[in-house]
């Protein structure tokens, strides 16, 4: 069994690679045996992080894409512009990971890169603003040791191998989490990129002994690990907006003072953790924030929650690379939750989250892929993204039609945000 649908941190320390002193290494996965099969997980679960790693020139990997995106030929790490780059992207779609009729379908990052192109935001039509990261190298367990059980790890390779002759298997934890046969500028620039890995499958939901919630490994969890422990990028910051609490990598951090893991969720949603009480414990105690919404929640209330409580609380924690889980699940069309974000909301999101990089950590940031199960509300709401990245005007009012929304709860919105204030003296 192939393990190439579990990509997420490989690319994940890819883009890292370039925000912080980066060398790639590449490496051809085209023909893999089973012994290869495990490298190939230790791959997907670190490469993105291996910020330290050497160059090839001589690499003849390649990134397939799905739909009418074709399969593109690896360019020399030599040549990456970043000093010019305001956005840096790997794809990693995972087509092989697929169950008919799931929501987290191989259809997702596929119909992503589409929008990007139709709406002119790649290379081809950015020049250098914008570039897509197609190395990829090799994570060892250690690296997914830092946050997920050996044991699990040891159990997911007999879990592949089995999937590998029945073509698909089921992985116990809660929550419908499938595999298949195909599981698989330099930390001185005064401006670096921000970074975005359009990978799946999502990863916030994993807990470190075993998989939960469609996620297989904790991808944002096992990035902050790497820059801690490679870069000395001690002090880091995730924001979870995915419209489901990121239990995984809350549980992941709970008692770390070094990692400030901070959460807005529709309250009540899946997996039902994530109350404003777990605040961390021990030494983490206090850098841990959940910030459940009411449901019907929209783009006045999430503003007011990034200014009342996101920032305040960046500003006080002054982590030194920003990681953010950006589910785009909490728009008002997702078939999987009951906010009403739009577009607009998310274009609000990645350009404050900017913004409050540049501040703080001198614009060291990454955004990692969650959820997202409406397609054509998960690729627009990502164009809206990189467009906020290059400081282009949104297209929310072209995408989203305002017909459909309806009142805010703001009167319960406001005592959840005031209530997160007092407990975290804001």
């Amino acid at each position: 069994m192939e393990l190439r649908s579990f990509p997420s941190p490989t690319l994940s320390e890819h883009l890292i690679s370039c925000i912080v002193p980066s060398y790639i290494k590449t490496k051809n996965i085209c023909k893999l045996n089973f012994e290869e099969k495990v490298t190939a997980m230790r791959r997907s679960f670190g490469q993105c992080w291996r910020l330290n790693l050497r160059c090839s020139a001589n690499g003849d990997g390649a990134s397939v894409l799905a739909s009418n995106v074709h399969v593109r030929e690896q360019q020399s790490c030599s040549n990456i512009p970043l000093h010019d780059a305001r956005i840096l992207y790997s794809v990693a779609p995972a087509m092989g990971h697929n169950k008919e009729y799931h929501p987290e379908s191989n259809l997702r990052v596929p119909a992503i890169v589409n929008a990007l192109e139709e709406f002119e935001l790649t290379s081809k039509y950015c020049g250098l603003e914008v570039f897509e990261m197609q190395n990829f190298t090799t994570a060892s367990v250690d690296d997914i040791a830092r946050v997920h059980e050996r044991a699990y790890v040891t159990g997911l390779e007999k879990a592949m191998s089995k999937a590998s002759d029945e073509g698909l298997i089921f992985i116990d934890g809660s929550g419908p989490t499938y595999a298949t046969g195909t599981v698989s500028a330099s930390i001185t620039s005064p401006n670096p990129p921000i970074g975005f890995a359009l990978i799946r499958p999502p990863g916030h939901h994993a807990i470190p002994k075993g998989p939960m919630g469609f996620c297989v490994f904790g991808n944002i969890a096992v990035a902050a690990r790497y820059a801690q422990h490679v870069h000395g990028l001690t002090r880091v910051l995730i924001i979870d907006f995915d419209v489901h609490h990121g239990n995984g990598t809350c549980d992941a951090f709970y008692d770390d003072p070094n990692v400030f893991f901070l959460s807005t969720h529709q309250v009540g949603s899946y997996p039902g953790t994530g109350k404003i009480e777990q605040v961390g414990q021990g030494s983490g105690e206090g850098t841990t924030l959940n910030l459940p919404l009411p449901g019907g929640s929209g783009d006045y209330v999430m503003r007011s929650a990034f200014n009342e409580v996101i920032a305040p609380c960046a500003q006080r924690f002054k982590p030194d690379i920003i990681l953010v889980s950006a589910g785009y699940d909490a728009h008002v069309l997702d078939p999987l939750a009951g906010l009403q974000f739009t577009a607009g909301t998310y274009y609000m999101l990645a350009s404050s989250i900017k913004q409050l990089a540049k501040e703080l950590c001198k614009g060291r940031c990454v955004f990692f892929l969650e959820g997202g199960y409406n397609l054509q509300s998960l690729s627009h709401s990502v164009v809206d993204t990189f467009r906020a990245f290059l400081e282009q005007p949104s297209l929310a009012p072209q995408f989203d039609d305002p017909a459909i929304l309806y009142e805010e709860p703001l009167s319960k919105a406001k005592q959840a945000i005031q209530k997160i204030k007092h407990l975290h003296s804001l």
